[in-house]
């Protein structure tokens, strides 16, 4: 017979007959983070918060946004680059041509055209991004996972703000990326540990896609799980070798793996193939054998899963493009033809239309971002990796950043580059002053103070939120 110690070792859902990974090992929330010294719910809540949930579009490898949201028709040629802008439904706001979707939807989002730091790096400037905290740490850029890290936006949000649903709080898509030899930081959970890492489902967008542990093990029937859902219950009895607390954890910990495994509305979440052609066709389906006779991208996929998974209760999903996407210091114009804007454009508009019709956008933040933009001229370097004549390169010092949704005032625009999209002429802000934006439109205060693993303070973000956005 099992010792509860061997049980805790061997892990629990093992024998239950769940197939679940760690990251839904969560603690007993509430009460317990006071007695731990972590932060909780009772933290203050920001005055206005009116986001129930966020999906954040992150756009790594940083895109050009020169050639996209803030362009220079009047600047020189190596300025400026070969996209022509177009209008937009709101007056006096131009995009580029190949984002025309967009054009008819930019009414919903606010731009920020002044966001500005000095990492030209992409894993610091991600950790940056993703947590509102300077990359910097033992005299060194943080550029890779560390449970010394800071929690992420989506972490923060579980631990302060959960739900109770079956559904994980925190779900990323698709996968954890890796660059420069290291997973890229603020994917995971930092000092709030493992518990508070996202669920990651995998590319909703293959062929046959199954979500990573949300089946019951092979030749398990409903009745078989609740028996050994009881068992198990039984073995729980046993005191050999650990308090309460690590069995109470445990505890938890099975009920969250049984409810999402036996959750109907769980399973059917992640049911893209449950959306009408329609919708499948404006996120990016086209023919081939795949969904309803349909595939959807890679992207189109990731979007609409997104929107299934805030409509069934999820406090937060990032999308990730992936791969160093839009890291374009090669063949920079080849793959914004190619592999950059025809997805963007459809898939994200896509999302944006789909919220707003389903009226979804007042209560669903979403941010589209990148870790920094590119350079303004062609062919100018910054970083080890160079670029060519017709790449660009990474630009910190000036880039874009977009909201909709979520109490964000549509149609706003806010700051302004100079001439060359180089610096800010107007209302800079930073990585933090953004991410106190994101916090304070879900009703978090960023001057929330947290608590590492060594009880240790923190204030959760020291910017300021953009007040004429909110």
């Amino acid at each position: 017979m099992l010792t509860r110690r061997q049980l805790i070792s061997v892990g629990g859902l093992a024998a239950l007959g769940l197939s679940l990974p760690k990251l839904l090992r969560t603690e007993t929330r509430g009460a317990e983070s006071k007695a731990d010294g972590q932060a909780s719910s009772s933290q203050p809540v920001a005055a206005g918060g009116k986001a129930k949930s966020c999906i954040l579009f992150f756009m790594e490898g940083g895109p050009s946004h020169i050639d996209l949201w803030d362009m220079k028709p009047e600047a020189p040629e190596q300025v400026r680059g070969i996209y022509k802008p177009i209008s937009t439904s709101v007056p006096g706001l131009q995009i580029c041509e190949k984002l025309s979707s967009w054009s008819p939807l930019m009414h919903h989002l606010a731009v920020i055209r002044s966001v500005r730091h000095k990492v030209v790096d992409h894993n610091a400037s991600s950790y940056y991004t993703l947590t509102g905290q300077y990359p910097f740490r033992g005299g060194e850029l943080i550029r890779r996972p560390s449970r010394d890290n800071f929690p992420p936006i989506g972490s923060v949000l579980a631990r302060l703000h959960p739900t109770d649903q079956p559904l994980p709080d925190f779900i990323h898509i698709p996968k954890r990326m890796f660059n420069c030899g290291s997973f890229i930081p603020a994917q995971l959970g930092g000092f709030f540990g493992e518990s508070y890492d996202p669920f990651i489902t995998g590319d909703p967008s293959v062929q046959d896609y199954r979500v990573p542990g949300l089946e019951p093990l092979s030749g398990l029937n409903q009745q078989r799980l609740d028996d050994r859902r009881r068992l198990l219950s039984e073995v729980r009895g046993l005191t050999e070798g650990s308090g309460a607390a690590a069995g109470d954890q445990l505890d938890e910990y099975i009920q969250k793996a049984y409810s999402l495994v036996t959750s109907q509305k769980a399973r059917q979440a992640f049911r893209l193939q449950d959306e009408p052609e329609s919708i499948l066709a404006r996120y990016g389906a086209d023919e081939n054998n795949g969904m309803k006779g349909k595939s959807l991208t890679h992207l189109g996929a990731s979007l609409l899963l997104a929107r299934r998974l805030v409509e069934s209760g999820v406090r937060l999903v990032t999308v990730w493009a992936g791969h160093q996407a839009f890291d374009t210091h090669k063949k920079h114009y080849d793959r914004m033809n190619s592999q950059l804007c025809p997805f963007m454009d459809i898939a994200f508009s896509a999302l944006i239309e789909d919220l707003a019709q389903r009226g979804m956008l007042d209560e669903t933040l979403v941010v589209a971002m990148g870790e920094f933009g590119r350079t303004p001229k062609l062919g100018q370097v910054t970083s080890s990796a160079g670029a060519t004549p017709e790449g660009r390169d990474h630009w910190p010092q000036c880039y874009t950043v977009m909201l909709a949704g979520g109490g964000i005032q549509p149609g706003a625009v806010y700051g302004a580059s100079d001439r060359l999209a180089a610096y800010p002429e107007r209302d800079p802000v930073t990585p933090a002053d953004v991410c106190a934006t994101i916090y304070t439109a879900l009703g978090i205060d960023p001057k929330t103070r947290i608590f590492d693993a060594l009880n240790r303070p923190h204030t959760l973000v020291n910017g300021h939120p953009i007040q004429a956005l909110l």
